[in-house]
């Protein structure tokens, strides 16, 4: 691969993983402005706030199916369009229906760009250059993830609500215009001759492509879990676990779910190949990734609200205070490579992990009197220690077979996605509960929620600890076999 595309593929998975993730933050700050503008009641603005994310969430792992079956080129570029005419449409919106529409239409177009841009990171990068696109991409969410309220707030302010969405257009064509480079490849469902790569057979171990047509039934179960769980977590974040219908929608979700794994492990053709988690580091990978979102999204969200309620931030110097943890990530991800190599990516992932879990406990203290500059230690080990994960996504695909690319990082994408929600949603309920408690035990406001600020992001540093875990005993190899390839004469070895 020549360095021109490298650059445009790399500027196009960067690109597509900022924009995508800044829309789920960006419109918070504008609610207000479009609930007065719209005449929205509180639940349409609730709607408006997160059907990107139930439906983005609901389909990632049939998107990352079609792009095994259709090809990484063009579920990018369906993706890409969808997204770009959705926002078009959010845009020119001029009633809450239309816009919650437009914006579930936006979640959709996410969902087909994510899992086939990391499926192109697994199967067209070199194998060199695939931990700094994944480092590329994860400094891209964090960017994202700290200037969503700042631009949010920036346009709103001096232009319209509606520009929140319509930046997103010229965004989308520019990405469009980038999608040339990824490499045209046959796509999953044409044969492939032996001794291409590939062995004779089918199965997870086979380098043999998957042929069939999506599973329906698969897709059905797959969605209606995945979206009850979202939608149920969401709810019982923002109104409690027992306010209706948050245990119905949660224990549906977990029926769902059930069922949807003896469906799979039926199928002739899976939505997801169930024999694809018996690689240990596929498995590891999921649940790692799971860890470091619970912990990572609950300090992006809540330590937003401690510098804006505690310290007296503006929402636009809050967000500004997450600049240097993306930049500390962008410059440590060359590294990040170079230390796999040389201690093995299991260890140096735990290290990262690690410093991840050690920034949480120090931002967990910093405390009433904090100023700016007393924060950025703790978030800068947060960006270092993540830019030290990068080979995570990596690690956890080696052994999947580049025709079932799309359906692992379909997995991958569903569990980053489940674990940021579900990361503010743990971190919530024992920052509420604590800061209930100390309410009523006499504490002032500012106190009690500090109390319950600090133990919440406590509780993110063991997950993270855990992922640490998980990650040293799933993604070291063992039993390498090193075949010693005679040159010269052969020397014989007599007793």
């Amino acid at each position: 691969m020549g360095r021109a595309r490298l650059f445009l593929l790399l500027a196009l998975l960067t690109l597509t993983g900022f924009v995508t993730t800044l829309d789920n933050t960006v419109i918070n700050v504008a609610l207000p402005t479009v609930q007065r503008e719209l005449g929205l009641t509180v639940t349409d603005l609730e709607w408006v706030a997160s059907s990107y994310v139930l439906s983005f969430g609901a389909l990632l792992l049939p998107a990352g199916r079609l792009t095994d079956l259709l090809g990484r080129r063009p579920v990018v570029a369906a993706g890409i369009v969808v997204f770009t005419a959705a926002s078009a449409a959010a845009a020119v919106a001029d009633g809450g229906g239309t816009l919650i529409a437009a914006r579930t239409v936006q979640g959709v177009g996410a969902a087909l760009v994510i899992p086939a841009s990391l499926a192109v990171v697994a199967a067209d990068l070199p194998a060199h250059r695939r931990s700094t696109a994944v480092g590329l991409w994860t400094a891209a969410l964090a960017v994202a993830l700290a200037l969503g309220p700042v631009v949010g707030g920036f346009v709103t302010e001096r232009w319209s609500w509606s520009w929140v969405f319509a930046l997103n257009v010229p965004l989308g064509v520019l990405a469009l215009l980038l999608v040339p480079a990824i490499p045209a490849r046959a796509c999953a469902g044409s044969p492939r001759r032996r001794g291409a790569g590939g062995t004779s057979g089918t199965g997870p171990g086979s380098g043999e492509p998957v042929r069939g047509g999506l599973d329906l039934p698969g897709v059905c179960w797959s969605v209606l879990s995945l979206y009850l769980l979202t939608y149920g977590l969401v709810r019982g974040g923002e109104h409690g676990f027992g306010a209706a219908p948050v245990p119905l929608c949660l224990g549906v979700a977990a029926f769902a779910a059930c069922v949807f794994v003896v469906v799979e492990a039926r199928a002739e053709r899976p939505l997801v190949d169930l024999r694809l988690l018996r690689d240990r580091f596929l498995t590891g990978g999921v649940l790692a990734q799971m860890l470091w979102g619970i912990g990572v999204n609950g300090v992006f969200f809540f330590t937003a609200l401690y510098l804006q309620r505690i310290l007296g931030f503006s929402p636009t110097r809050a967000g500004l205070a997450f600049l240097p943890l993306a930049g500390a990530l962008l410059l440590c991800t060359p590294l990040a490579e170079r230390a796999a190599r040389t201690l093995g990516a299991h260890v140096s992932i735990a290290a990262g992990l690690g410093l991840v879990a050690l920034g949480l406990l120090y931002v967990s203290g910093t405390g009433l009197g904090a100023g700016y500059w007393d924060v950025q230690p703790g978030l800068l080990l947060i960006g270092v220690g993540s830019a030290l994960t990068t080979p995570l996504t990596v690690r956890s695909l080696v052994r999947v077979p580049q025709a079932r690319t799309g359906m692992a990082t379909g997995l991958l994408s569903a569990a980053r996605e489940v674990s940021g929600v579900f990361g503010v949603v743990l971190v919530g309920v024992v920052l509420t509960r604590r800061e209930r408690t100390e309410l009523r035990g006499g504490a002032d406001p500012r106190g009690a929620f500090l109390e319950g600020y600090d133990l919440g992001l406590r509780l993110a540093a063991c997950c993270v600890l855990a992922g640490a875990l998980v990650t040293l005993l799933t993604l070291h190899r063992r039993g390498r076999h090193r075949r010693v390839v005679a040159r010269g004469r052969v020397r014989v070895a007599t007793k």
